[in-house]
């Protein structure tokens, strides 16, 4: 429990002394390129090659852009899924072998088919074959079904040994929730490319746990990715009225929402007295107040040598990016770039090297940034 405390105390006075570097002359550092606008709420982004992109729209398609053209045809064979609130069609992620197997996974709110009052996050697989989906199968669904439409997660990354990590929100109005292991609310969740359970999973012998639970006490989980060695897995979720936080996520642990939190309810109540408890995971960053983190990518590009190994984090309050600068995975430093375009929904690493962002519109633009000497 010292450890704990003097943890804590570190990371207090560490917040408080890190300093934040605007970069006021970015429009000399770098140059920007709309590659595609048009679209309906942009959220996920996955690259088949650096002229093809796919890209879901909250509000329910698929969208193919090619050679710098957004197809006026979206892919078809998308399931529906509930565009309410925070739901819709979000998450997406290609299988590490999608060269030959040509599997898209997706993330998406939908009805709940026995109760329609109620919803649930979904995440399918099929095969695409042009401008369709084939072949479409559910891998994971969580339970039980909510009310809300709010606080879906569905962030989704591959380990190197092939599982797929998800992430599953609190459902807003289920909070509590999280820190029980008998539900999906607020958890990271680990399966098998097909939707099977790994073996390995920790808490396969817990009496009524669920098996697919990879780690437990989270919010509402909008980044996830991980390094290239696969040696760490970072995720980022919002806090309430301020507690973002950058975790690493590792098997087993809990990250302490709803019974820790560095935020306070949007009445201004307070959520929890406690910032740190024995047995729960303390974030390597946090926000107050909140930035409304919404994506995340780990650059490894080659066009920016002077971020390599660095995470950027896409804000949508108050509309910017956050490079994270790593030191043997403690944050070092933190630098607001590319301030100028709104809300930002998501930032990924294009295969060039280059930075893409998608911005949070009913007119929704993908940005991609390049260095002004090349």
């Amino acid at each position: 429990m010292k450890k704990q405390f003097i943890k804590i105390i570190f990371l207090t006075i560490s917040y408080s002394l890190s300093f934040t570097l605007f970069a006021d002359n970015h429009e000399k550092k770098y140059k920007h390129e709309t590659i595609a606008e048009g679209l309906s709420f942009p959220w996920g982004v996955a690259f088949i090659s650096n002229s093809e992109i796919l890209v879901t729209e909250k509000t329910g398609k698929l969208r193919v852009i090619k050679d710098g053209v957004l197809l006026e045809k979206s892919v078809d064979g998308v399931p529906e899924s509930l565009f309410k609130g925070q739901g819709g069609l979000e998450g997406i992620v290609l299988h590490p072998n999608f060269d030959n197997n040509k599997y898209v996974y997706l993330a998406f709110s939908e009805t709940d088919a026995s109760n329609k009052r109620l919803n649930t996050l979904r995440v399918i697989r099929g095969k695409l074959d042009g401008l369709s989906l084939n072949n479409v199968e559910t891998v994971f669904k969580a339970s039980p079904s909510r009310k809300t439409a709010n606080h879906y997660g569905a962030k989704m990354a591959f380990l190197k040994d092939g599982t797929l990590l998800i992430t599953s929100g609190d459902g807003f109005s289920y909070r509590e929730e999280a820190q029980e292991l008998d539900n999906h609310f607020g958890k990271v969740i680990r399966i098998n490319d097909d939707g099977s359970i790994p073996n390995d999973n920790p808490f396969l012998s817990t009496p009524g746990a669920k098996p697919e639970i990879w780690s437990y006490g989270h919010r509402n989980q909008q980044g996830l990715v991980t390094n290239p060695e696969g040696t760490s897995v970072y995720e980022h979720e919002h806090g309430p009225r301020g507690g973002d936080e950058l975790n690493i996520i590792e098997k087993g642990k809990n990250y302490g929402w709803a019974a820790i939190t560095y935020g306070i309810d949007y009445s201004g109540a307070l959520i929890s007295p406690f910032k740190v408890k024995e047995g729960m995971e303390q974030p390597i960053k946090y926000w107050v107040p909140s930035i409304a983190p919404s994506g995340m990518t780990f650059y490894d590009g080659d066009l920016f040598p002077n971020w390599k190994g660095d995470l950027f984090i896409s804000g949508l309050v108050p509309g910017d990016v956050r490079r994270i600068i790593l030191k043997d995975n403690e944050v070092v430093q933190e630098e607001i770039l590319f301030n100028q375009f709104g809300r930002i929904r998501n930032v990924v690493t294009a295969p060039d090297g280059s930075l893409v962002l998608a911005t949070d519109s009913s007119k929704g633009k993908l940005i991609r940034v390049t260095p002004i000497n090349k």
